[in-house]
């Protein structure tokens, strides 16, 4: 049977396979490509540790982790290897919680290869490992305006399949189309219109990796733009605990969309609002801590382990619940599986 990646309200985990190097052995290969047997420009890691590629700095290996040079080399990876073995794209690691027993199958981690940022006619191209900030102070320099990217936390890829937002506009709002590779290998140009993005969500098939997108951008003058994007951040800075280790937003807002910014924002059935008035802002478990600065924000203080930081959320979301009847959906992703005890 073949494995695939499980979506609940426990968040996405992965099948519950042995390492990969027991998979051929168990028949889950069939005896066709094991990830090394494959050849690659890229990078191969087995069994390598995950929790110093995120942000929150908590979670355990992943069986193998694949930086591959180029697309190329992506695609042909994945063309090669076995459908039965998971893929998981992960990104900068902005928006993530890695459970502590690690991840089973294949991480894609993008790089250089990937990071790439023209400015041409009113659009926007950038390689899915470019980070929005970058993309944002990029097109801003060209006269182009991707502003409400300045304060996003992470990468393009990943903005793109959260439809990620601040200050009242979207990823959708602007994006035209993405490159992406499919998980048989192929390289494939998908208009916006195929993802159907929504809050904080798109459907994007499991194992597909976004690895470049195009946006168009209105004009604007670049020295207004960058004074733009100095008042957004200093808005951010006063508000947000941005040197802790977070994962930015924790719960989408119950409202539907995220913070306008505006004098008149609506702050009723904002996430942190439900969670101030259950209770949970400064609530701790472990080394995990709801910020006392901004209550959507998860910290690791400095000793948290995965199950800390996802056990706290958890309680948030129940207390959260039983107070005001109001069910909060996570908006950090949570992969991989608990860690085994004995």
């Amino acid at each position: 049977m073949r494995p695939s990646w499980q979506f609940s309200a426990c968040g996405v985990c992965a099948p519950r396979l042995p390492r990969l190097d027991r998979l051929q052995a168990e028949g889950y290969l069939g005896g066709m490509t094991h990830p090394t047997d494959i050849a690659v420009r890229g990078t191969l890691t087995p069994d390598r540790p995950l929790d110093g590629l995120t942000w929150l700095r908590v979670g355990g290996p992943a069986d193998w982790l694949f930086q591959p040079a180029d697309a190329e080399d992506l695609a042909a990876f994945l063309a090669a290897l076995d459908p039965a073995v998971p893929v998981f794209p992960m990104g900068v690691g902005s928006n993530l919680i890695v459970r502590d027993g690690g991840i089973r199958g294949v991480v894609i981690r993008l790089g250089r290869g990937f990071n790439a940022i023209s400015c041409t006619d009113r659009r926007v191209t950038a390689g899915a490992a470019a980070l929005d900030a970058h993309v944002a102070r990029k097109a801003a320099e060209a006269g182009l305006d991707l502003t409400f990217l300045r304060t996003i936390p992470g990468a393009i890829g990943g903005a793109v399949r959260m439809n990620a937002g601040c200050y009242g506009t979207y990823v959708a709002d602007r994006l035209e189309s993405v490159r992406v590779v499919t998980r048989d290998g192929q390289i494939k140009m998908l208009e916006a219109s195929a993802l159907k993005l929504a809050y904080r969500q798109s459907t994007l098939p499991d194992g597909w990796v976004i690895i470049e997108a195009t946006f168009a951008a209105p004009s604007g003058d670049p020295a207004e733009l960058a004074t733009q994007m100095q008042d957004q951040l200093a808005r951010r800075d006063a508000t947000q605990p941005t040197r802790e280790r977070t994962a930015g937003s924790t719960f989408r807002n119950p409202a539907g969309y995220s913070s306008t910014g505006q004098a008149d924002d609506e702050h009723s059935l904002k996430a942190w609002k439900v969670i101030d008035e259950a209770g949970m802002r400064g609530a701790t478990r472990g080394g995990a801590q709801m910020s006392q600065m901004h209550s959507n924000f998860l910290i690791n203080t400095g000793t948290a382990t995965a199950a800390d930081l996802e056990g706290l959320g958890e309680e948030v979301r129940k207390r959260v619940l039983e107070n005001s009847g109001i069910s909060l959906e996570w908006e950090v992703m949570r992969v991989g599986d608990p860690l085994q005890q004995g």
